[in-house]
């Protein structure tokens, strides 16, 4: 379904969602991993553990 045969309310969550979109921060993969293969983020003292598998695929750990 193209967007000029959407109904008009999923039109206005499309164009919501693009709005919104272009206001997130987005960083490189290679900015991140510069250093090797797995990095770990601090969230609220919890470490998150972020590294890239031999398919170069993200996986997120706790």
């Amino acid at each position: 379904m193209t967007a000029a045969t959407r109904p008009d309310s999923d039109r206005n969550n499309a164009n919501a969602a693009d709005s919104t979109n272009s206001a997130v921060l987005r960083i490189s993969s290679r900015d991140l991993f510069q250093r090797g293969r797995e990095i770990e983020i601090d969230h609220e003292g919890r470490i998150y553990r972020l590294r890239l598998t031999q398919l170069n695929k993200l996986i997120l750990n706790a």
